[in-house]
């Protein structure tokens, strides 16, 4: 019952009034970050794909200008990225949009992490089961390491999250997460990305075509 039912309902009534109490802080980051991004906005919307693979647009705050070299090209993230964004991404502040994409039911509070959707095609049928639920804001991977664990690692976790969900779970990450944040455990430097064991990114491009051509307008 709490799989399929009060999950989705504690979900929408913890978020909602979280949303309200934390929105003056929502408020005063996005206009920080306005200025700090030198007019690049505070905001953006990115695809991700969530439960049963179905995409949606997460909400993040934005961290990095747009600023580009002389050859018309992005500068590297770590040039991009702020001191206001790198204070954000520290104190985990930038996870406080999705609160709305919990509200609105593309998320949830506790669930796997919602990963690029180049990475569908990639999946094994195992690994593809940690869209059996809602994606969530923090998970079962991010209290046992974050980015400081390999892909296939926190793939494991999250297909053990599925399989063992319940409310004592949900609850007992929650406060890991609470107590990560609070103790800056694997917050890392801002610019930390996961361990890719499984050689993904140099098959980012194969990918990508993969996802247009399968999964576009699944």
């Amino acid at each position: 019952m709490y799989k399929h039912f009060f999950k989705r309902f504690f979900d929408f009534c913890i978020s909602l009034v979280a949303l309200i109490i934390v929105s003056p802080i929502i408020i005063v980051v996005a206009i920080w970050l306005h200025f700090a991004n030198k007019g690049a906005g505070a905001w953006f919307l990115q695809e991700r794909p969530g439960k049963d693979g179905k995409i949606f647009k997460v909400i993040k705050f934005k961290t990095m200008t747009d600023e580009r070299g002389p050859d018309g090209e992005l500068l590297s993230n770590a040039e991009r990225l702020t001191k206001v964004g790198r204070f954000v991404r520290a104190a985990s502040l930038d996870e406080l949009p999705q609160l709305i994409n919990v509200v609105k039911g593309d998320m949830a509070l506790i669930g796997p992490r919602p990963l690029l959707t180049w990475f569908l095609p990639l999946y094994d049928e195992t690994q593809m089961r940690r869209h059996e639920v809602r994606p969530g804001i923090t998970g079962w991977a991010q209290v046992n390491g974050r980015n400081t664990v390999t892909y296939g690692e926190k793939f494991k976790y999250d297909v053990w999250y599925v399989d063992h969900l319940t409310m004592g779970l949900d609850i007992k990450i929650l406060w890991m997460t609470v107590m990560n944040v609070i103790k800056r455990k694997d917050i890392g430097n801002g610019l930390q990305n996961e361990v890719d064991d499984l050689g993904w990114g140099e098959r980012k491009k194969e990918a990508e075509k993969l996802f247009e051509d399968n999964y576009r307008n699944k």
